[in-house]
C-alpha cells in the first residue's frame, strides 16, 4: 500500500520533526560537548612554563614576605633581633590598644579619599586640554610627566625648604601676593596639621601625570563619531562630556582610581619627610606609625602586627571598591 510505503519510508522521528536519540539536534546539549570547553589538568599542565616565572614572582615578592610579616607579628623580638618566642596574637592587642590608633586610622582615610578625589578631577581637567589640538601640545605632554619621573623625596624636599620660615621661597611669594604678613611666622613644616596638608598637595602633584595619562588613555578611545552625533542633536558641551564622553572613560577611570587607592595608602617618602620630624603622632597615617614602631622604639614584632592590620584594611578596600565599581564590567 502507498500509505504503508510512505510511513516505512520516512521514520517517526523524522516525520514528527522531533529529533532522534542521540542524534544531531543533541550534539550541542551533550554533557562532553560542554566539558570540552572547561580547561583540564591537562591544559594547566601545559600552561604551567608560561606561567610559571610570574607565579615564581608572586611567591617571592608577595605571598613570602606576608607570610614571614604574619610569623613575625606573633613573636617576641627583641631589639637587637632575638626570636624570644610565641607570644600568639598579644602584638595585635597593643596594637588595637595603642591610644592614637583610632585617629591615626581615620587620618589614613582622609589621607586617601582626599588625594585620590582631587587627583582624579584634577586630572580628568588636564586630560581634557591635552587631548585638544593645539601648538605645541607635544612638549606640554612631556612637561605633564616630569613630576611622575623627578624623585617623590627630591620634590617633598623641595617643597619642605620652600616652605621653612626664614629662606623658604614659598613663604616669600606667600608675602610678596599678601597671603601672609610675616614669613617668620609660619612655620608650616612644623605644626602637624599643616604639614599633613601640605603633604596632601604634594601627594596630588605627584599623583596627577600617571592618572592624566591613564584618562587620556581613555580619551582615546572614545568614538568621535558618537560626539559628532551628540553635537548634532543639540547636546551642549558639558551634556556631551557628562553623558558621552564620561560612561565611556569608566574602565580607564576604575584603573585609576584603584591603583590610587593603594599606591596613597602605602606611601611614607612624602609623610616622612614633611612630618617625621614633629613628635608625636598627629601627623601620622598608618604607614609613619609602622616606620615609627621600627625606627624609634624597635619593636619589630608590634609593626609587623600593624603592617598585617594594613595590609587586610588594604585588601578589604580593594574588595569592596572591586565588588561595588566593577572595573572589568563593560560600559
Amino acid at each position: 500500500m502507498s500509505s504503508t510505503t510512505d510511513t516505512s519510508s520516512n521514520p517517526a522521528g523524522a516525520a514528527s520533526g522531533r529529533p532522534r536519540p542521540g542524534g544531531a539536534g543533541r550534539a550541542g546539549n551533550a554533557p562532553g560537548g560542554a566539558a570540552r570547553g572547561k580547561p583540564g589538568g591537562r591544559d594547566l599542565v601545559k600552561a604551567l612554563p608560561w606561567i610559571a616565572p610570574a607565579l615564581a614572582l608572586i611567591l617571592g615578592v608577595v605571598l613570602f614576605p606576608a607570610g614571614v610579616m604574619f610569623f613575625n607579628s606573633t613573636r617576641d623580638i627583641s631589639q637587637s633581633g632575638v626570636d624570644k618566642g610565641s607570644v600568639g596574637f598579644d602584638n595585635y592587642v597593643e596594637v588595637f590598644s595603642f591610644p592614637y590608633f583610632w585617629p591615626i586610622f581615620l587620618r589614613t582615610i582622609v589621607w586617601v579619599v582626599v588625594v585620590v578625589v582631587f587627583t582624579v578631577l584634577i586630572s580628568l581637567g588636564i586630560a581634557q586640554i591635552l587631548n585638544k589640538a593645539f601648538p605645541g601640545r607635544r612638549i606640554v605632554r612631556l612637561v605633564v610627566i616630569i613630576p611622575w619621573a623627578a624623585s617623590v623625596v627630591m620634590t617633598t624636599m623641595v617643597v619642605y625648604y620652600g616652605l621653612e620660615p626664614y629662606f623658604g621661597v614659598i613663604n616669600k611669594f606667600l608675602v610678596d601676593v599678601g597671603l601672609i604678613d610675616t614669613p617668620e611666622g609660619y612655620g608650616w613644616t612644623r605644626n602637624p596639621m599643616t604639614a599633613f596638608i601640605w603633604s596632601i598637595v604634594i601627594a596630588i602633584f605627584v599623583s596627577l601625570p600617571f592618572t592624566t595619562y591613564t584618562i587620556l588613555a581613555g580619551l582615546a578611545t572614545v568614538p568621535s563619531d558618537t560626539i559628532e552625533a551628540a553635537k548634532m542633536d543639540g547636546a551642549s558641551p558639558a551634556r556631551t562630556y557628562f553623558t558621552v564622553v564620561l560612561p565611556q572613560l569608566r574602565g580607564a577611570l576604575s584603573v585609576a582610581v584603584l591603583i590610587n587607592i593603594i599606591n596613597v595608602f602605602n606611601s611614607l617618602p612624602i609623610l616622612k619627610v614633611m612630618t617625621g620630624s614633629i613628635p608625636g603622632y598627629d601627623a601620622d597615617t598608618i604607614m609613619t606609625m609602622i616606620f615609627k614602631y621600627i625606627q624609634n622604639q624597635h619593636k619589630v614584632d608590634v609593626a609587623s602586627a600593624l603592617s598585617v592590620v594594613a595590609f587586610l584594611i588594604v585588601i578589604v578596600i580593594v574588595a569592596v571598591y572591586v565588588k561595588v565599581v566593577k572595573p572589568t564590567r563593560e560600559v
